[in-house]
């Protein structure tokens, strides 16, 4: 899942490349995809791109006509499996609903455009044509932006107090901190040598300073990362920038122990049992329904 910094690359570069161009054609391929109706998709044929904003993990295009600032905006969540493919000359063949990956394409008037894909079967992507970002019920219920500069320690501190969940999923909650998801959290946690397992409630004033310097740490390391970057390329950008998500069975490269999974039923987390838990490995419940 395109998490924050890969979502910030996005958004620099659509930033970089579309503001001022004007939409000359949006295809709808999967009519799945498009959440609302009013305005139609049509209204941003001929308004001209005005700039890119990230609201946690929604891209945000905003549109002018003639100088009106109450031009649609072009939303869009890529979910799980969602990309968002770039061209610099469009293709000029026509998209077969059902027949693609492809969820909307939208033309630009240099000739250039973009795709927004999905691969696999479940469906997840969002694409919301709106007069005010706010009118997207994700954005209105999204949490502080860990990388504001009103985000602080004592912030976080807030945020974790009574909370006797777990603090991964404490992270992952995009209505407690937008833009971490599944990838980020196990990147955080490990930086910050916490067990995923902890709960949010229970951390230590040491604990918080150390969670707080980790989630800005690594979140403006991997924006950094991303910056400048094509979309084709920030995939692998991520993927080399990750220290424990992803590697299962590799050597963490903090201690040298082995880097350990948990799974769950749609994904799994990722950790370094002796920089966070002690040197105890957590308990994988789908392991131990397999060994009974």
């Amino acid at each position: 899942m395109p998490e924050m910094p890969e979502v910030q690359g996005l958004v620099d570069f659509l930033r970089g490349r579309v503001t001022g161009l004007e939409i000359t054609r949006v295809s709808v391929a999967n009519i799945a995809a498009l959440k609302t109706y009013d305005p139609p998709v049509t209204a941003l044929v001929g308004t001209a791109v005005a700039g890119a904003e990230r609201h946690g993990k929604f891209i945000d295009l905003a549109t002018t006509h003639d100088g009106d600032d109450a031009a649609p905006h072009l939303v869009f969540h890529l979910a799980k499996a969602g990309w968002l493919r770039w061209y610099d000359t469009l293709p000029a063949t026509v998209i077969r609903p059902g027949k693609t990956p492809i969820a909307l394409r939208v033309a630009l008037s240099d000739g250039s455009g973009f795709d927004l894909t999905e691969a696999g079967t479940k469906k997840s992507l969002a694409v919301y044509v709106v007069r005010d970002p706010a009118d997207v019920p994700g954005i209105a219920r999204l949490g502080p932006d860990p990388l504001d500069p009103t985000f602080t320690r004592d912030t976080l501190a807030a945020l974790l107090e009574g909370r006797r969940t777990q603090i991964k999923g404490v992270l992952r909650d995009q209505s407690i901190i937008a833009g971490v998801g599944n990838a980020y959290s196990d990147e955080i946690l490990h930086a910050a040598k916490t067990s995923p397992y902890a709960l949010a409630a229970k951390l230590t004033d040491p604990e918080i300073d150390r969670l707080f310097a980790a989630m800005t740490t690594t979140l403006t390391d991997a924006v950094a990362e991303a910056s400048g970057k094509p979309p084709a390329d920030l995939k692998d950008a991520k993927r080399r920038g990750m220290q424990v998500h992803g590697r299962r069975g590799e050597i963490c490269p903090v201690c040298g122990d082995t880097v350990r999974s948990v799974f769950f039923a749609d994904n799994s987390l990722e950790y370094c049992a002796t920089c966070q838990t002690g040197g105890k490995p957590l308990a994988d419940r789908r392991l131990s329904r397999l060994l009974k």
